[in-house]
């Protein structure tokens, strides 16, 4: 059957919560709250000023997604749309469901008319993934992600007591 590409729903939750689990997993060895993840994934299903899920379908069962977030350019006067939460189900891997998950969000961006460009972060050691959005047009900027988390210990890969 053909895939289907479209907006990810609160009927989706489970099965992207379990994903954006199997990815923390897979790409970065974190075992993540799944209480906590099914709330912070049902926040941006239910409040579109977050972000959405873009989710594609084959014979009714969700088999990747993305999630697109968003940040205001001062310097552009436009949102660049930040593609996170990139999963998909390993049965379905190589054969072009991230592209056409790709094109699709890339193809809302350009019509959308406030969009000023696409970004992503990616694992250093990814080089499979650096490969793909290189093949896709994306470019690797010079610059470096840094951050402090209050919910995960990078060093550890646990989780942080609430209020430490």
């Amino acid at each position: 059957m053909d895939l289907v590409i479209r907006l990810a729903g609160l009927s989706d939750l489970e099965t992207i919560a379990a994903y954006n689990a199997a990815l923390a997993d897979e790409t970065e060895g974190l075992k993540l709250d799944s209480d906590r993840l099914r709330r912070g994934v049902g926040v941006v299903l239910a409040d579109p000023s977050k972000g959405f899920y873009t989710v594609a379908e084959r014979d009714g069962q969700v088999i990747g997604q993305m999630m697109i977030t968003f940040e205001w350019s001062d310097w552009r006067n436009g949102v660049f749309w930040w593609i996170q939460s990139v999963y998909v189900h390993p049965a379905f891997r190589r054969q072009g469901i991230f592209r056409r998950l790709y094109h699709h969000v890339l193809r809302q961006a350009k019509n959308a008319g406030s969009v000023c460009g696409l970004r992503l972060y990616v694992e250093k050691e990814n080089h499979r993934a650096q490969q793909t959005y290189e093949g896709l047009g994306m470019q690797k900027t010079s610059y470096e992600v840094y951050e402090v988390d209050f919910v995960i210990e990078r060093r550890t890969g646990s989780l942080l007591p609430l209020g430490h």
